[in-house]
């Protein structure tokens, strides 16, 4: 998962490169970058996601204090 801009370029440390490939059939995972998982700083700033999946579904997203 790539964590964007609202002109579509990556953030930097959330890049799609940044965060390690998720494998495996969960309901619940976090996400992590290769800096950590703490989107605080983004908060209550606009941003774009991007999802790249190979044989796969997604169902939900949501972001927890």
């Amino acid at each position: 998962m790539e964590i964007q801009s609202l002109d579509g370029q990556p953030l930097p440390g959330f890049a799609l490169a940044d965060c390690p490939e998720i494998y495996g059939d969960e309901i619940e995972r976090s996400v992590a970058w290769k800096g950590g998982k703490d989107l605080g700083g983004l908060a209550g700033k606009p941003v774009r996601l991007r999802f790249a999946m190979k044989d796969a579904d997604l169902f939900s997203i949501r972001f927890r204090p």
